[in-house]
């Protein structure tokens, strides 16, 4: 009974193999597979999205106040529905009053912001902060006036819309920020040049403040944060610690990720050397504690 029931399977695997040779060789072809089944094979894969393979865009003159980047980290693949990107604001920029229709979470990765929603307070946002924004509620965020700030906004599109942008941030509304926040009426802290070298050198600090940090690094034609990365680029190669201690943390203040100041580090390490890059490594380090 088994050699008849072995004998069998051979036979029927045989005029199997025996029709796909004769399909092919009259230059037949498999079926297609429906457009359907592709996209469901498609969406079932796990996909990646390289760093930087979403084009960058600079912030919409009619949706933003100020020097703002959006940098797309992901769109919504069905059938989900939500989307994400970094948004990084220059000292002053802010988004046009909004709302979303079914929410939005924004996490701060660098700097430091305000966030209000209409007939609110204006509230603090700093590096790790998470902001969850109730669907339709109207608001606002970006940066303060005198640091960069950088989050992840990710939101869900409800028929196919994912906000709805309403009037501009005006420069009275945003000053207003600047004394509902506690920025005016207080006593202004010594600038880091005049704690640095302002009991010895007290001319040297004002220059630093007034000329450097108060003319060349308010040029357009750079932004804050390319200058800062240009900064700690330049203080790894000439092996300046102390130099390079205070300027991590402004590259911080500035929209510049951690993962960012690592991979200057790294980069320069072929072109600095390589006790320069373990010097800057010890400095980051105690930077970011």
């Amino acid at each position: 009974m088994k050699l008849k029931l072995l004998a069998a399977t051979v036979t029927a695997f045989s005029l199997l193999f025996a029709s796909q040779v004769s399909f092919a060789q009259a230059g037949g072809s498999p079926a297609p597979v429906a457009p359907e089944a592709e996209s469901l094979q498609s969406a079932q894969r796990v996909q990646i999205m390289p760093c930087g393979s979403l084009p960058s865009a600079k912030g919409p003159a009619e949706h933003f106040t100020g020097s703002a980047r959006i940098d797309p980290l992901f769109r919504d693949s069905l059938p989900s529905h939500t989307s994400g990107g970094r948004v990084t604001f220059e000292p002053g920029a802010r988004t046009a009053w909004h709302s979303h229709p079914l929410g939005q979470t924004l996490i701060v990765t660098a700097g430091t912001g305000w966030i209000q929603q209409w007939g609110g307070q204006v509230e603090e946002i700093r590096e790790g902060d998470v902001a969850w924004i109730p669907p339709n509620v109207k608001h606002w965020h970006g940066a303060t006036a005198s640091t960069c700030m950088a989050h992840i906004a990710i939101q869900e599109s409800l028929n196919g819309k994912t906000v709805e942008s309403m009037e501009k941030v005006s420069d009275e509304q945003y000053g207003n920020s600047q004394s509902t926040s506690g920025v005016t009426g207080m006593t202004k802290k010594p600038s880091a040049a005049q704690k640095l070298i302002g009991d010895v050198d007290p001319k040297l600090a004002e220059l630093t403040d007034n000329v450097l940090f108060g003319d060349v690094w308010e040029r357009p034609g750079l932004s804050k944060r390319d200058r800062s990365l240009i900064t700690v680029a330049a203080l790894i190669a000439l092996n300046r610690p102390e130099q390079l201690r205070s300027h991590i943390r402004l590259a911080r203040e500035n929209g510049v990720t951690r993962d960012e100041i690592v991979e200057v580090i790294t980069h320069l390490a072929f072109y600095a050397g390589w006790p320069n890059a373990i010097n800057a490594v010890a400095i980051a380090r105690e930077t970011f504690k």
